[in-house]
């Protein structure tokens, strides 16, 4: 740093402004590959910017490599042309950002080459490059400065464009269906909506404790309530509980309710979802994650949730005395003694279903002593109207024939605040009351979006397709 600190002294000694305030261009490196020809043919001037990436330098002249967002280009610079503008470039370095001016040509070899007639110094940088600038691999430095994962990576910017793409087609897909996107509050004085611990905070201004959201959920019920019949966000929330390649605090989600339907419908319209998805992102109608290729062809198939877990334990789960129940989970290596009895029931499954499902599957109909706040199953008291989707082991989308009986929501709210279970630290009464004046029947999703792109980009962790995700602080810092 300080042999970069002395060249930037000597740039301002040359009344050189290290740090200008614009620089208008004419084109990308892209569209000067792509015109190359009108541009060599007319001899017009073009106005190119980047960061320099690598300097070659001749005597009297210079060769670089400059990256802007999309591709590279090189520039060739000679002392003849630009005389003692030339030596300049003696104080110029990797990883500054230059603009040129100049003309467009090939070289001997063929290379698409900008000859600078003029340059200009656009941000002088001031700490060097990772050394191995092109392939920066130390993971945690990737995430904890990703600033520096992008320069030197440029697949992960591909990754994020990509990203950025798929929200758009989501976003697509529910405007095209005539769904209205809203936002609801992120800081809440009584969450709700999921089971979760929710991170706290305090709001000055009304002198009381608020919540960061665990969900959205009772809010956008709320609009339904209130005569919308299509209703989705696109929502950050957040949860106070561990950090691991399939879980952050801070996530990605959107929530979907739709009037008039119910948990079968929700099915179709998330088969919809995915055939817009493998039709205008995918080049074809599967994703490989980790070694392992799965179809998107639909319809995806339908898993019962108990027919499947009293199959492999050989014994109604549902039914069976909870000795052997906690058989069971010592079999697998789970300590029951730390667990309920509805969460025994839900890690069996986890651990001999779920996580062996890599096909696109509609796990459904799941036992109500899982899902205390889900509408009780038609044909069975003992199940609820859900479904889950799993690809590849893992989760993408929970859903459920919502509840809407404000009777039975309150009796199971009360149950739920008595045994003192996670996502609910006080009964919402304003929801109860917005339930007691009659929300239709409703069918209710919600889908992870960091989760989903991960799968779908091929990534290995959720951290591969948060831009900043969480880390723990760094000692000193």
């Amino acid at each position: 740093m300080d042999e970069r600190l002395k060249k930037l002294e000597n740039l301002k000694a040359k009344k050189i402004n290290p740090y200008p305030y614009r620089f208008d261009r004419t084109h990308n490196f892209r569209q000067v590959k792509d015109d190359f020809d009108a541009l060599s043919a007319s001899q017009g001037s073009v106005a190119i910017a980047g960061r320099i990436m690598a300097i070659r330098g001749h005597g009297k002249t210079i060769f670089a490599t400059l990256r802007d967002e999309n591709d590279t280009l090189q520039i060739y610079l000679r002392k003849d042309d630009l005389a003692e503008k030339f030596d300049r470039f003696e104080d110029f370095d990797i990883g500054d950002f230059l603009g040129v001016r100049g003309l467009v040509f090939k070289t001997k070899t063929g290379e698409i080459t900008v000859m600078a007639r003029e340059f200009e110094l656009l941000s002088k940088s001031m700490k060097p490059l990772p050394e191995k600038w092109h392939g920066l691999t130390d993971v945690e430095i990737r995430y904890r400065k990703r600033y520096l994962d992008l320069v030197a990576n440029p697949e992960i910017r591909e990754v994020f464009r990509k990203r950025s793409q798929l929200v758009g087609l989501i976003r697509e897909f529910f405007d095209g269906r005539g769904f209205l996107e809203v936002e609801t509050p992120i800081l809440q004085a009584i969450y709700g909506g999921a089971a979760a611990q929710p991170f706290k905070t305090f709001y000055n201004a009304l002198d009381q404790k608020m919540f960061l959201r665990i969900a959205d959920e009772l809010y956008l019920k709320r609009l339904i309530v209130g005569g919308y019949e299509k209703v989705w966000e696109f929502c950050r929330d957040f949860r106070n509980e561990g950090v691991d390649r399939f879980h952050n605090p801070e996530f990605t989600m959107i929530e979907v309710y739709q009037a008039y339907t119910d948990y079968l419908g929700v099915m179709d319209l998330v088969e919809a979802l995915f055939d817009h998805i493998a039709k205008k992102f995918l080049s074809e109608p599967k994703i490989t994650f980790q070694g392992k290729t799965v179809s998107l062809n639909t319809p995806f198939r339908r898993l019962s949730y108990t027919a499947a877990l009293n199959e492999n334990l050989g014994f109604d789960a549902l039914a069976a005395p909870a000795g052997k129940i906690d058989e069971a989970c010592r079999k697998i290596g789970l300590k029951p003694e730390a667990m309920s009895p509805g969460a025994k029931i839900d890690k069996l499954f986890s651990t001999l279903i779920q996580d062996h499902l890599e096909e696109p599957t509609f796990v459904i109909d799941h036992p109500k002593i899982i899902s205390p706040l889900a509408k009780v199953h038609r044909d069975n008291p003992d199940l609820v109207e859900r479904f889950e989707l799993v690809i590849l082991g893992t989760e993408l989308a929970n859903a459920f024939s919502e509840l809407n009986d404000p009777i039975d929501q309150r009796r199971r709210f009360e149950a739920q605040l008595k045994q003192k279970e996670e996502g609910i630290g006080e009964i919402d009464q304003d929801f109860l009351e917005a339930l007691e004046y009659g929300m239709p029947p409703t069918g209710g999703l919600g889908i992870g979006i960091d989760r989903l792109c991960m799968l779908v980009l091929g990534q290995p962790s959720l951290r591969d397709v948060i831009l900043f995700p969480q880390l723990r602080k760094e000692a000193g810092h």
